[in-house]
């Protein structure tokens, strides 16, 4: 456990910030797990706005500092292929 003054206060912050960061996070999973289940499902309509709207959340994530930058990039670019490979095989 913390002894300094300056420490315990990082600590206080750092739960604050991780409450915080957490409802982003769970958002960005949500949404990705959701266009994901789409995609499979095969409902190119529905995936389309799912895949936007989870894109959309992965940069609102990266944005706030929530995501690296790269780890946000990633995962719209093996959900955008997952995507495309749908289009392809209908």
């Amino acid at each position: 456990m913390a002894n300094s003054k300056s420490a315990l206060k990082r600590v206080r912050v750092a739960e604050r910030r991780r409450i915080r960061n957490r409802t982003h996070r769970s958002a960005s999973r949500t949404l990705v797990r959701r266009a994901e289940a789409l995609i499979a499902a095969g409902n190119v309509d529905g995936a389309a706005t799912a895949v936007a709207n989870a894109i959309s959340q992965l940069d609102r994530a990266a944005a706030k500092g929530v995501l690296h930058p790269n780890n946000a990039a990633r995962r719209k670019s093996r959900l955008m292929a997952k995507y495309n490979a749908m289009g392809s095989a209908s």
